[in-house]
């Protein structure tokens, strides 16, 4: 049976349906939004697989090229592996709904979200989120939701809920919400400098627009929602829970102390091999059981000894932040580099300066553009001490890489100041916690060691959450441990000015306004701090580029000059490549870019690009060529492509029987612009630039410039 729902959302209408379409998976929704339409599906194993003690759940995003009346491209005509844009927002549609499975509840369950129609808004992130909420609520699978996703920019300073994509181009706040009816568990931003308290204005105004959308998703799981299925824990023997508690609870204790993370493990993971080695037995599931209840009280110790004695693993108190060293500078032949260091996590991050040939064509739903500006984020086995296959990129290595790039995004020149495409590599080299973070603040040195005249300085700081009962403490600069055993995950980057962006995945029931408030206050006197460190290495922006890095050099020609610089077939441009050995971009704007790491060669280019777009002046004298012969005067090239006429009577300054007396074709002469016509034809003389006859006032010509 069909059942839907709609509500009045920033001036569109958001209808949810379900009972009509992929009826035969557990949930399913409808989702339209102006002309966005996204199907959600939720499926889950009615079996678990035995031993699995974790929630297996998959969350994919897939947008379909025909939502956008669009044929994909490349030699098989059909989608294929996700664009980073997909696996971004299954990430965004993931870390909101995982934490709301009930404990215990480990059946296999996949959520699919499809764009099948596209309009220009870009919405259909939050749209995702939205019907996969609402999916899991209709369904059968045990789901502690519904929640809803709301966009908000920011123009002219005023707030804008679920902004398209023409809005966003002039917002200088892109800010994804998720949360419940009750707290807020997901925040994703990218923002200009923003002040602490925009921020959270504008996350408060998302949760009030969540409410109304939750209420909705309510109002159809009563009409349409399935019996949920019963979550039964694995029962656990009380005396077996005792006797571990009573072998490991002291060593536990003395093992999170160890502030080294390599040593803290190797004792942790000691004291576990020799309990389930004294408690074992015949017992089915015994060696598990035992494990469970070992890192639940892990769990606690580590959570009671920060609440209770405000001490964490290695030592600091809870605002305090790890020891910072810089480097710069640190590699010979890359354009750019640098070596930043907090605690156990180490960066380096590598820029290299490109052309206008390395920017990235990226083809959306929405249309194409070209990327300018990437970050790559790689995190290889051995910053944790392991051995493991290299691999492409999975999801984790590209959200940390968007997360960054975002970071450092607003603070970058524009184009018309620093006309290069810009790569960040960040390579981490150790890592105990906040490894995005340290590659925000290796990414700026490393700018500031290219030579990128960047706005100001960007760093970023990792902050968590342990909250038991009404006890709740805010820890800065969180460490592996910490993030996996604490209830929040609040990564804030920023200048000494304001917010760059914001990420932040909750792991409880959401956070209030209050502890959000108080996180960002933290946050704020951790990242000037960390800036304070980083400014002992390097304060501005070199003066002088890598030697190894192209030279680029700007200039401005008329729109319709253009063909003249291109040519018949592109023949005058591939001219000047092949004569001078620069690379050189024409924009339709007639921005054009040269590109070159020999400073003489690419003043050449310019030297005749300039010619071929220089305008005749009245007035001007000119060295030209006769390129016709005439009875009554001589056509003469001033500039390349444009002649003039030089009238028999403006030949000389005596009387000129035949043209041919004075000129020939092909010879050099000075002549000056009388003047230009409304149809565009030029009158010369050559008479006015050359020296009066003897006895007459002498004028100097002045050449061309």
């Amino acid at each position: 049976m069909k059942h839907v729902v709609d509500i009045e959302l920033a001036g569109r209408r958001l209808t949810l349906e379900t009972g009509r379409i992929a009826k035969q998976a557990d949930g399913a929704i409808w989702a339209t939004y102006g002309d966005t339409v996204v199907l959600a599906t939720a499926v889950a194993s009615q079996n678990a697989k035995p031993g699995v003690d974790f929630l297996p759940l998959t969350v994919d995003y897939q947008e379909r090229t025909y939502a956008a009346g669009k044929i994909p491209g490349g030699y098989f005509k059909r989608e294929g592996r996700p664009s980073e844009r997909e696996v971004l927002t299954s990430r965004l549609i993931d870390r909101p709904l995982r934490p709301l499975f009930p404990e215990g509840y480990y059946f296999e369950t996949q959520v699919i979200a499809s764009v099948l129609s596209a309009d220009k808004t870009g919405v259909s992130d939050v749209i995702g989120i939205i019907a996969a909420s609402a999916a899991l609520a209709v369904s059968s699978i045990p789901f502690n939701g519904p929640i809803a996703g709301v966009k908000i920019g920011r123009v002219n300073g005023q707030l804008v809920v679920n902004p398209d994509l023409e809005t966003l181009e002039t917002s200088d706040l892109h800010l994804v919400v998720a949360g419940t009816a009750d707290a807020v568990m997901m925040v994703e931003a990218g923002a200009n400098e923003l002040p602490e308290a925009t921020m959270l204005e504008a996350i408060e105004l998302a949760h009030s627009e969540i409410k109304k959308i939750v209420a909705k998703i309510e109002e159809l799981r009563k009409l349409a929602g399935k019996p949920k299925r019963t979550v039964v824990q694995e029962p656990i023997d009380a005396a077996l829970t005792e006797q571990v508690r009573s072998l490991v609870a002291g060593p536990i204790r003395e093992a999170i102390l160890i502030p080294n993370k390599s040593a803290r493990q190797e004792r942790l993971d000691q004291v576990l091999a020799e309990t389930v080695a004294k408690l074992k037995s015949d017992e089915p599931n015994r060696d598990r059981h035992v494990k469970i209840i070992f890192h639940g009280l892990e769990y606690t110790e580590v959570r009671n000894m920060i609440l209770e004695k405000r001490v964490r693993a290695d030592g600091r108190g809870p605002a305090d932040i790890r020891p910072i060293t810089c480097e710069v500078g640190v590699l010979p032949r890359a354009h750019g580099s640098a070596v930043f260091t907090r605690g156990e996590t180490q960066s380096l991050a590598v820029v290299t300066l490109g052309t206008t040939d390395d920017e990235q064509r990226i083809d959306a739903l929405e249309g194409e553009y070209m990327r300018t500006f990437m970050l790559h984020y790689n995190f290889p086995p051995f910053s944790v001490g392991e051995a493991r296959p290299l691999r492409s990129p999975g999801r984790r290595e590209v959200g940390h890489g968007a997360l960054a790039e975002r970071a450092l995004k607003s603070i970058l020149p524009g184009k018309d100041k620093f006309p290069y495409t810009v790569r960040i590599v960040s390579e981490i080299l150790e890592s105990n916690g906040s490894s995005s973070m340290a590659t925000v603040c290796g990414g700026t040195l490393a700018l500031l060691d290219a030579g990128v005249p960047i706005k100001e300085p960007v760093a970023g700081i990792a902050m968590g959450l342990i909250k038991e009962g009404n006890q709740v403490l805010v820890l800065s600069d969180i460490l592996g441990l910490e993030d996996h055993l604490g209830d929040m995950d609040f990564k804030v980057t920023g200048t000494k000015n304001g917010v760059t962006a914001l990420q932040m995945d909750i792991k409880i029931g959401g956070i209030t306004s209050e502890l959000m408030r108080e996180a960002l206050a933290q946050a704020k006197a951790g990242r000037l701090h960390i800036l304070g460190c980083m400014a002992q290495a390097l304060t501005e922006p070199r003066t002088k580029l890598s030697a190894f890095a192209p030279r680029i050099f700007p200039m401005k020609i008329k729109q319709d000059k253009i063909r003249d610089v291109i040519g018949p077939g592109g023949k005058m441009i591939r001219s000047i490549i092949a004569e001078t050995g620069v690379k050189i971009n024409v924009e339709d704007t007639g921005d054009v870019t040269i590109a070159s790491s020999d400073e003489a060669s690419a003043q050449k280019a310019i030297d005749m690009i300039k010619r071929l777009t220089e305008e005749v002046e009245v007035g001007k004298i000119y060295l030209g060529t006769v390129r016709k012969i005439m009875d009554f005067g001589a056509f003469v090239e001033v500039l390349p492509g444009t002649d003039g006429l030089v009238h028999i009577s403006q030949l000389a300054h005596h009387r000129v029987k035949a043209v041919t007396d004075e000129v020939s074709e092909g010879d050099q002469v000075m002549v000056k612009v009388l003047e230009i016509d409304k149809q565009g034809k030029i009158r010369l003389s050559r008479k006015e630039a050359m020296p009066a006859p003897a006895g007459s006032p002498a004028t100097e010509p002045t050449p061309a410039g």
